[in-house]
């Protein structure tokens, strides 16, 4: 069941990621178990605004923000906020599959638990096996857990990052284009995934793909030109928008 309390929100947010699209003044909410989609043109702000949720941006020269971002009703850029323990709590995944090369499968999804704190193996085992079990990867590799994670497919590959992202068992799981560079098959089985991962986390899924945001979020948000044009429940902004530009969009007058 869905928990009362906000676990994600920015109020009044403005910044900017190295050389990307700025975004302005976007007060947003995201509640307990739900999928919220980003929609809107390339370059209109989409990534820059998600990648400030847990302060990647800060990787990137001349990543900046004003306003907040609040998890749990805290501000995740005031000074005691470590930004590596943040990423425990809000973790990313990206457009192109990244597992670590040099790593196995199983260390891929481990890395995140040994950062921290020594594990022990019963520990691992379980954590790795559960994380491989929601990701709906377990079944496709349980028998070559120490092969390299590169002598995977593409989908199981975006799947293992998955893995890795909710083994340290985050309250927020960021999603950048996760299937853009994936066949339909793997398209089909991430949707699958995100619906059933929601159960447990809230997301935050950035998407060109409309048909796909139609189908696997709770929430919409439009972006257009680094500004917040229109959010609400998603069959609303797909059916009845209250913006001309939102309406636009959709239909395919621009975009």
């Amino acid at each position: 069941m869905a928990e009362s309390r906000v676990h994600l929100a920015t109020d009044r947010l403005t910044a900017m990621y190295g050389k990307f699209t700025a975004v302005k003044d976007v007060s947003l909410t995201f509640t307990a178990n739900t999928v919220n989609a980003l929609i809107g043109p390339s370059g209109c702000g989409k990534s820059t605004y998600l990648r400030t949720l847990n302060r990647m941006h800060e990787l990137v020269d001349g990543g900046w923000i004003t306003g907040k971002v609040l998890l749990d009703g805290e501000d995740v850029y005031a000074p005691k906020v470590s930004p590596m323990q943040l990423r425990r709590r809000i973790g990313m995944v990206f457009q192109k599959p990244t597992p670590f090369p040099t790593m196995s499968i199983y260390d891929n999804v481990a890395a995140g638990l040994r950062l921290e704190r020594r594990v022990s193996r019963a520990e691992l085992d379980e954590v790795v096996e559960r994380s491989l079990r929601q990701s709906a990867l377990w079944d496709e590799v349980k028998d070559r857990l120490k092969a390299s994670a590169m002598a995977l497919s593409g989908g199981q590959q975006q799947r293992l990052c998955i893995a890795r992202t909710i083994a340290p068992r985050p309250e927020v799981i960021l999603l950048d284009e996760p299937t853009a560079s994936l066949d339909p098959g793997g398209t089909q089985r991430i949707e699958e995934l995100v619906f059933e991962l929601k159960r447990e986390f809230t997301i935050v899924i950035v998407t060109h793909n409309m048909q796909q945001a139609a189908r696997v979020s709770d929430t919409t948000t439009f972006f257009y030109m680094g500004s917040m044009i229109e959010t609400g429940p998603t069959r609303q902004i797909f059916t009845r928008p209250a913006q001309e530009q939102t309406e636009a969009y959709i239909t395919g007058r621009f975009g």
